[in-house]
């Protein structure tokens, strides 16, 4: 009875890692999620924002005008840099974490089995412990060869379960560490590049002369023509394509500032996630693309 008793006591440890597992790992996809669709739609925004800067800088005084339309370009190509991150984000971290669904669910289903087996044993030990009481021994040999035959099905299950297990848990770790490795290095790239950029901005926008847009304001407001005109922009090059950026091939297209209306409530605090879908497994794509700059 003892080895029943191990058996048991393996049994529940197995499945108490399942379980965790289970838990864990389907709350960290769902809260991945919401911040990956948060990022995304804090990009749609940015691209708003272009769009609104560009129609501002068309209505003021050369100087103003250059700078906006100089500005507005670089916030631009942070967008570009945010939109790599999104994509990496749903290929790099969320799409793995929702893959651990049905691997949890087929090792459930392993554990299940070995526990019916292990019923089983029981269920003929007790019965051979009742024919000892009350029953001539022919009767207890049958028995006990029963419960040798129980006894052996559920040692064989038991270890195949315990590989299974061990190989799942070997394997959870190490993704678990890959996943956030490759989360961290998403936002460090993202940042760095952000950084950069945002550099460039605060130079163009430090640079802006603004006693000369003042003088060309105060000259029509006087009637006074042949003001100069507007500063030539400055030659800069089509952004380049992010070079650490992976295409998601699952994303759904989404034209940049033409989200449904519904989509303003999808998921606003990670919470929410979790109260719709407490392991978080499954979902649709949560990318979108972005239309070219041009239709900008």
């Amino acid at each position: 009875m003892n080895i029943v008793l191990f058996r048991d006591s393996q049994v529940r440890a197995m499945e108490s890692a399942v379980t965790n597992a289970e838990t864990y790992f389907g709350r960290f996809c769902s809260l991945l999620a919401a911040y990956t669709r948060k990022t995304a739609r804090l990009r749609d925004q940015a691209d708003r924002l272009v769009r609104q800067l560009i129609d501002f800088a068309n209505t003021e005084n050369p100087e103003m005008r250059a700078t906006m339309r100089n500005f507005a370009e670089e916030l631009a190509k942070v967008q570009d840099y945010r939109q790599a991150q999104v994509e990496r984000l749903e290929t790099k971290v969320v799409t793995p974490l929702k893959l651990y669904g049905p691997q949890i669910k087929q090792t459930r289903a392993e554990i299940k089995k070995c526990k019916h087996i292990r019923n089983n044993e029981i269920k003929q030990l007790e019965k051979l412990e009742k024919l000892r009481q009350k029953s001539p021994s022919d009767r207890q040999m049958i028995a006990e060869t029963s419960v040798q035959k129980a006894s052996a099905d559920a040692s064989r299950t038991t270890h195949q379960l315990e590989e299974t297990v061990d190989a799942f848990q070997t394997q959870k770790l190490k993704d678990l560490q890959k996943i956030f490795l490759d989360f961290v290095t998403i936002e460090m790239v993202f940042h760095a590049k952000a950084v950069e950029v945002y550099s460039s901005a605060f130079q163009t926008l430090e640079n802006y002369d603004l006693e000369g847009d003042l003088q060309d304001f105060r000259a029509k407001m006087r009637g006074v023509y042949g003001h100069k005109d507007a500063r030539p922009r400055r030659d800069t090059a089509p952004s380049a394509a992010v070079p650490w950026s992976r295409p998601c091939q699952s994303a759904q297209s989404t034209p940049r500032g033409q989200r449904k209306e519904e989509e303003a409530s999808e998921d606003d605090f990670a919470e929410a996630d979790l109260e719709e879908d407490p392991r978080g497994w499954g979902g649709d794509s949560i990318s979108g693309t972005r239309t070219s700059k041009s239709e900008n």
